[in-house]
């Protein structure tokens, strides 16, 4: 009698992921830039440098679009949705978290 199993495959059967060194590797390449220009604006303000501090700020929320655009692309790249498997769900919900703390982190810069 064969072995029945349920799940242990991760991603489930079907679903096919984006490639981690595409448009992921790009988004984590946008957010380290973002948070260098967060330091160098955060460094600005301590030393009284009111230019320098903001054009850090700028920098930052300009990259903080560009990710929040990258993201909204990869959305659109993906081949499965929120309610497909516990895989879409996990993605969806933990990138858009993600996401929604950027926006907030923009505006709020």
């Amino acid at each position: 009698m064969p072995a029945v199993t349920l799940g242990g495959v991760w991603p489930p059967l079907g679903i096919e992921t984006l490639d981690p060194l595409g448009l992921p590797l790009l988004n984590t390449l946008i957010l380290l830039a973002s948070g260098v220009c967060t330091v160098y604006a955060h460094r600005a303000i301590i030393a009284g440098l009111k230019v320098d501090a903001m054009n850090g700020i700028l920098g930052a929320i300009v990259y903080g679009l560009l990710f929040s655009y990258c993201q909204f692309v990869e959305y659109s790249l993906c081949n499965f949705a929120i309610n497909d498997s516990a895989y879409g769900s996990v993605f969806f919900v933990a990138t858009g978290f993600h996401g929604l703390h950027v926006i907030i982190g923009s505006i709020l810069l």
